[in-house]
């Protein structure tokens, strides 16, 4: 039996993410989109209550298309905001725009995000033995690599705990 995560055990929903995503490589854009606009809810918030919402995010989003994010109107990201049982936060819906924005012109520099996020690590995950949650860094050098570079291309709540937490989810 794998060790699980001491937050992971807060909740059915919790436990379900940590066991069947978190820490899995990811090569879906699609789906790191995803991640990056729940990580960006979750900004001084609980994780738990951005997957709570996550359905509702899915359905507000269209499943994270990014085409579809990224011609948002300010009108249907009101409209998201007021009818719909994500963060209400503005700016936070705003970035899903922005971040779609900036997604797509890296997939036609890169190819992909994934490539892009990948080759911060020649595409290895890195595997941290922390034997103890207060070992747990808020952010490491390379988050804080990631989330310049993120800034610098227009992303919006990115910042490097933010990322380092992203990182880790995405294996």
């Amino acid at each position: 039996m794998e060790t699980r995560c001491a937050w992971a055990n807060s909740s059915d929903l919790m436990r379900e993410y940590h066991d069947k995503e978190w820490c899995v490589p990811s090569n879906n854009d699609q789906y790191l989109f995803e991640m990056l606009v729940l990580e960006g809810a979750q900004a001084g918030l609980s994780w738990s209550i951005v997957l709570k919402k996550r359905e509702a995010y899915r359905k507000a989003f269209h499943h994270f298309d990014l085409k579809y994010c990224a011609n948002l109107t300010e009108i249907e990201m009101e409209n998201i905001r007021t009818n719909t049982e994500v963060v209400k936060h503005l700016l936070k819906i705003k970035s899903v725009k922005s971040n779609a924005i900036a997604i797509m012109e890296i997939q036609r520099e890169y190819g992909s995000f994934a490539k892009f996020l990948w080759s911060y690590v020649d595409g290895k995950p890195i595997i941290s033995n922390w034997q103890y949650d207060s070992q747990i860094p808020a952010e490491t050098d390379l988050s804080k690599k990631v989330s310049k570079d993120l800034k610098k291309r227009g992303f919006k709540f990115v910042g490097p705990v933010t990322i380092y937490s992203y990182l880790q989810a995405l294996g």
